[in-house]
């Protein structure tokens, strides 16, 4: 009688299986041409329809509309048991306080495709791959299966990959083209790797500033899968790339994920080789910067994976340096067999998988590997958003709840001191499931086992945000609370003025309202002190008697500063000390009417941030005009020029007509590469050294290397290079307080750089951020740079006629998440007026 149910099972499935098609039935020009965004997600409802072995989930959808989708992939009795499968896994890792019910050990895998949208045979190999993991005809996925649920996200990006696979069938003819030079090989700018606002996606898997990385977030922490594959391409002439990853791996990278790493290594290379297919493993692509799709999931216990085709650029079809062509359908191919080769060594090594998943995160509780096992914030604005960030990463957070007098590592000044705690001061442990992630983020310095890494080395969240913080060795044992207390200021009867801290991101966005709404605001120049309320520099101040033609001036002005809790009506403009609010220290601000250059010569994912902060963070108008249509530009529209990072090759006429915006009163922030548009040139104080001495020396210095450099062996050259090289660290740099450019960082500035540009201290500007002697640093610099970036600015201003040019040799906007950096771009374009 069984044996009759089960060829009847069987009959079924096959009856049921025979209505499913493979992608290239459903999609006549798979592996042919890429595939419209809509077709993708046609062949998975079709899966989905005709296939009890996948279920579908939307979980939310891009900045332009564009669903997110996730297909789960299992039996149907796991499929119909997915809530009660996530919360037992949940629960064997602390996460979720009591088993749902009693259910069989199923082990969570996690595929990700094309992050970045122009990595086109990610997105086109995930079709093949759900395709063969529901095919009942192949009995090794069934049997994995039995105990697997694979999540399998075939589309991180959608806007960049529409993008991308909309230019390409625009320009594609009926024959391929895989010449070198042919059109379909030069993917115009921005390009379709990133998002709408031309966001990395694969560098904010830890900073979620991007929608679409806040919306997968959510959903992977409510599942926390035991492996993660990231399905990623790189240059087309490249073979393809599996794990083992290569050094430097983090400390924190625990021995099994290192050999589970080197056996996906061994059954890889295995099946490569049946194939005669090239390949490279344990080179270029380290496991240290946290905020990759491969790092993240490794701090929070996954086996995270990197895997790379050869591919950008590839069009349809491209010719190789060895005589070959790529294909679409070779990129298929290769990709499938790397994957489900991952899908094979989860299930054969799944009981030593889940017992080591589940020891992770009890190990990292009790026996914590980092150095500090309590970090303590100072109560800060800016905590605001630190906050948010930590929340996102579901890292739990307490609020101090006594006074008490500590001694612990001080960030700022990079040594022990003693210290008060005081209520409202966060308090983060790491006795919490996800304690590595925290020890992560929060380490102060991080040990390289190689220095030739592929990313920043450096990303301390107290550094970022700003905030006086702290680290202790041992455990805390003090008084704590789940909320801070919020207390607002009572409005005097009457308001004469309010008063809104220049303090965090908020204040920005506040401002940005105030002058949408065309209401008159000031700054403080100085600390001044009204009554009991001590107004700190950068303060804004909106009075009533600049704004008498708003009609009820209380409730209107109260509506549009509300996001700001702290701020506080003045009931007179008499000041005890400094100036009352008549007075000089209190300069009306005017509205910057913003203009960003982009286009082919700009950085793309500079541009991106730049956009993505006037849009988002301080949610302020702008105008973009593209570099081809510089010479269109009606400069009485604007006050405000930004030039995003990039490689500017601008005319003498277009390099006058900024001259002139500028000596007609107008701003302009350059940032990073823009600064050759003005480094050198006459009227302009920007020169890498501020004396012919200092040029003499590193003439000289430089000399010295060449000739001592005749002598070197090639096959150091690559590490000999690196001694100049900065991939990215955290610096140390003072600040001239007094300064609007300045107001409101703190006490110094922590500045990620990036690039190993650098000025000696300028000569006719104010230096208002620079990097001074014996400055403290975490991260990798190389030796000579090292010394050599000692007393160079990092931030000026010059005033050149009417107007100013605000230099920015590094990037305060990287990546979005150096929340410090926010705000000293958001006094670069509100308050350096």
């Amino acid at each position: 009688m069984n044996r009759i149910l089960v060829l009847l099972f069987v009959i079924i499935c096959n009856s049921v299986f025979s209505q499913v098609q493979s992608p290239a039935e459903f999609l006549p020009n798979y592996g042919k041409q890429v595939t419209f965004y809509h077709q993708v997600e046609a062949y998975f409802k079709h899966l989905t329809e005709q296939s009890q072995w996948i279920k579908h989930q939307t979980y939310g959808q891009t900045t332009q509309e564009r669903n997110l989708n996730a297909y789960f992939i299992s039996t149907p009795e796991n499929l119909k048991n997915l809530e009660v499968i996530r919360k037992n896994h949940l629960h064997e890792i602390g996460l979720y306080p009591n088993k749902s019910l009693d259910y069989k050990d199923v082990n969570v895998i996690w595929l990700s495709f094309n992050v970045h949208g122009n990595e086109i045979g990610a997105i086109e190999s995930s079709l093949a791959i759900a395709f063969e993991l529901i095919n009942p005809k192949n009995s090794n996925t069934q049997k994995w299966l039995e105990d697997t649920v694979v999540i399998l996200d075939p589309c991180l990006n959608p806007d960049g990959f529409s993008r991308y696979a909309n230019w390409l069938r625009d320009i594609s003819g009926k024959k391929t083209h895989p010449g070198l030079t042919d059109r379909e090989h030069m993917e115009p700018w921005p390009g379709g790797r990133q998002n709408h606002y031309v966001y990395d996606l694969n560098r904010d898997w830890a900073w979620q500033t991007q929608l679409e990385s806040q919306l997968r977030m959510n959903l992977y922490h409510e599942w926390m899968p035991m492996v993660h594959v990231d399905v990623h391409e790189m240059g087309f002439n490249e073979p393809y790339f599996f794990p083992p990853a290569a050094e430097p791996f983090h400390e924190q990278i625990t021995p099994f994920q290192r050999d589970f790493h080197k056996k996906i290594g061994e059954l890889t290379s295995k099946k490569f080789d049946k194939e005669g297919w090239m390949y490279y493993s344990g080179e270029r692509f380290d496991l240290f910067y946290p905020s990759y799709g491969d790092t993240y999931p490794s701090f929070n216990g996954a086996i995270g994976m990197t895997y790379e085709q050869g591919g950008i650029g590839a069009g349809r079809a491209v010719n190789l340096k060895n005589g070959t062509v790529l294909t679409i359908q070779d990129r298929i191919d290769h990709h499938k067999m790397a994957v489900m080769a991952a899908v094979e060594l989860s299930f054969v090594l799944k009981e030593n998988l889940r017992k080591e998943f589940r020891n992770y995160f009890r190990d990292s509780r009790k026996k914590p590997k980092g150095k500090y096992q309590t970090y303590i914030v100072k109560n800060n604005a800016k905590n605001q958003e630190l906050l948010k960030l930590l929340n996102r990463n579901r890292i739990e957070t307490f609020f101090a709840d006594e006074t008490r007098k500590l001694t612990g590592y001080h960030y700022q000044s990079n040594k022990e001191k003693t210290f008060t705690v005081e209520p409202n001061d966060i308090i983060v442990s790491v006795n919490q499931p996800r304690a590595v992630l925290t020890q992560v983020l929060f380490e102060p310095h991080h040990k390289l086992s190689d220095s030739l890494s592929y990313d920043i080395t450096a990303w301390a969240l107290p550094m970022a945000y700003g905030v006086d913080s702290y680290a202790l060795k041992t455990p805390l044992s003090i008084k704590t609370k789940t909320q801070i207390n919020s207390y607002t200021t009572p409005l005097p009867s009457a308001v004469y003025a309010f008063y809104i801290p220049w303090n965090n991101r908020s204040s920005a966005r506040v401002l940005s309202q105030l002058h949408q709404n065309k209401i008159k605001v000031r700054y403080a120049k100085k600390e001044v002190l009204f009554g009991n309320q001590k107004i700190e520099r950068g303060g804004l101040i909106v009075t009533k008697g600049d704004n008498t033609g708003i009609q009820n001036f209380e409730n209107t002005v109260s509506k549009l500063i509300s996001e700001k809790s702290d701020f506080v009506g003045l009931e007179s403009g008499f000041a005890e000390n400094g100036g009352d609010l008549g007075g000089e220290n209190y300069p009306l601000l005017s509205a910057p009417k913003v203009l960003v250059l982009g286009g082919a010569g700009v950085s793309n994912i500079d541009f991106g941030q730049v956009w993505f902060f006037m849009d988002q963070v301080v949610e302020y108008p702008l105008s973009i005009v593209e570099m081809a249509h510089f010479n269109r530009i009606n400069w009485s529209d604007y006050t405000t020029l930004i030039l995003p990072d990039g490689w500017y090759n601008f005319s003498d006429n277009q390099k006058k007509q900024i001259d002139e915006f500028i000596d007609k009163g107008g701003k302009v922030i350059a940032i990073d590469g823009a600064l050759s548009v003005f480094e050198d040139r006459e009227g302009y104080s920007l020169t890498a050294y501020a004396t012919e001495e200092e040029k003499s020396n590193a003439q000289k210095s430089n000399e010295e290397e060449q000739l001592k450099s005749r002598y070197l062996d090639f096959e150091g050259y690559e590490r000999r290079s690196i001694s100049s090289f900065i991939p990215g660290a955290i610096i140390e740099n003072r600040l001239d307080r007094t300064h609007p450019l300045a107001f409101g960082l703190g006490e110094n500035y922590f500045s990620l750089k990036t690039s190993d540009r650098s000025y000696k201290v300028l000569k006719n500007v104010q230096n208002v951020v620079y990097i001074p002697q014996n400055y403290i640093s975490s991260g990798f610099i190389g030796h000579k740079l090292k010394k050599n970036i000692e007393e160079t600015v990092s931030f000026a201003v010059e005033y050149k006629r009417n107007g100013k040019i605000i230099y920015m040799i590094d990037n305060p906007l990287f990546r979005g998440f150096w929340e410090n950096g926010n705000l000293l771009f958001s006094n670069a374009l509100f308050l350096v007026d």
